[in-house]
This record gives structure tokens, sequence and C-alpha cells, in this order.
């Protein structure tokens, strides 16, 4: 049963990058289809979609735990699937229509703006709405992460942690009312950082809750070494790469603005 699992999983994890080359050729072929371009949109909207609902449940899967004997996968083949992991697929979903949305409103103007703005407010709403029920489901997945935020050091983070959340949505708030457009995705960025962090405090000093520590899965140190040269070196380049291509493009999207 064991093999059939994880045949199941080698199945799954080749359909994802299937789906993102669809994706990738469906941006391409819709601005130069004409009668079949709603078809390219659907393609292009379900991929997304699909991509971004299996990374939520792949991260709920994780986070719920992932039973381990002899560093081999010791569950059974539907062990990701759980109204956990579907909670957390539909929150990155949502999550990413937010971070989506602002970055429409920092960008354009007039009515997509507009449209926007609306798919803004609610699916901010909604994502505070689902970071706060997660956040309180998911120290009793684990008594490890129970202990983490409710025991002394360790519920400092309880306060930090969603005080840096409520200020997020006060920059949120703030971009959204005074039309100061670059806030909202600023913001809705660094609601994804905290929860990450969050993550990070729930799973230390495990990689693969409850079996795996960062030590037991960690490489020889000669590798180690030759990696960290190489992040040393490609990081900054590619931090400033992205920071140099948001400064190119800065600015609102302007109709007749593009490339032919």
């Amino acid at each position: 049963m064991r093999a059939y699992g994880n045949q199941t999983e080698s199945e799954l994890g080749r359909l994802l990058p299937l789906i993102e080359i669809f994706r990738g050729v469906s941006f391409e072929f819709r601005p130069r289809a004409r009668r079949s371009r709603f078809l390219w949109d659907l393609g292009f909207a379900g991929g997304s979609l699909v991509a971004a609902f299996a990374q939520g449940i792949a991260l709920g899967a994780l986070v719920q735990g992932i039973e381990v004997v002899d560093r081999a996968y010791a569950g059974g083949w539907f062990d990701w699937l759980s109204p956990f992991s579907l909670l957390t697929g539909i929150a990155t979903v949502v999550g990413y229509t937010l971070l989506g949305s602002t970055w429409l409103v920092m960008k354009t103007e007039g009515e997509l703006r507009a449209r926007a703005a609306r798919w803004a407010w609610r699916t901010g709403a909604a994502t505070l709405v689902l970071i706060g029920i997660i956040s309180l489901v998911t120290p009793f997945l684990n008594p490890v992460y129970l202990q983490r935020w409710f025991s002394w050091p360790g519920s400092i983070f309880s306060v930090v942690v969603p005080a840096l959340l409520f200020y997020c949505v006060w920059v949120f708030l703030r971009g959204m009312r005074e039309r100061r457009d670059a806030y909202p995705f600023i913001a809705a960025q660094a609601m994804f950082v905290i929860c990450y962090i969050g993550i990070l405090i729930s799973f230390y000093p495990y990689i693969v809750p409850p079996s795996i520590t960062l030590w037991q899965a960690a490489g020889p140190d000669e590798s180690l070494r030759f990696l960290l040269v190489g992040a040393l070196i490609l990081l900054p380049m590619i931090l400033a790469y992205t920071g140099y291509a948001y400064w190119v493009f800065r600015g609102k999207v302007r109709p007749g603005d593009g490339y032919h």
C-alpha cells in the first residue's frame, strides 16, 4: 500500500509543474487569440486556482504533521486531505487574490482600479477571518505548537505576532481609505510574511513536524558551506534585480502602455 501511496504522491507532484506550464502557455496565447480567448482565460484562471489551492493544501498537510518512520513516509494515501488542509487551501487562494487585487490597485486607474479595490476589501476581510481561524486551530494540532505559543517565553510571540498583524491591517485600511495605492499591496505582503514567521515559530526545531528536525534533515557540512557561498553571491543579485525591476516599472499602467 505504501508503494501505491508513494506512486500517487509522485503523480501529484508531476501534475503541478504541468499546471504551471499550462498557465504560462495560456498567458502567452491569450493576447493573440480572438474567438478562443475566453478558453485561454479559463485555462489561466483555472490553472492559477488549482496551483494556489494545491500549495495551501500542501502547507496545511505539513502543519498538521507527516508520519515518518525510519526517514520514510509512513502515512496513508490521503493523509494530506483533511478539513484543516482544505481550510488552508481556501485561505491560500483568498490570500493570493488579495495580493493580486492590491497589486492592481497599486498599478491601475479608473474602472479597473475600482473593481480591484472592491475585491481588495472583500478578500482582505476574508483573509483576516481565515488567518484568525487557522491561528486558533493550529496550536491544538500538536502539543509542541500549544506549548510554544502558550508557555513562557514563547507566549511573548502570542502578543508580538498579532500586534504586527494588526499594524498591517491599519496600514491596509489607511491606504485604501486615503488612496495611497502602494500601502495595501505592501501591507498584504507583510501579512504573508508575518504568517510564515508564525509557522516558523510553531515548527522550530522541526522541518517535517513532528518527526524530523532541522539538524536531522541537514546535509553534510561541506555541502552546506558550498550552498552558503552560492546563497551569499546569488541572493543579493536576485534582490537587486527584483528591486530594479520594481523601480523601472513603477507607477501606474495606463491605456496604450505595453510592448508590441
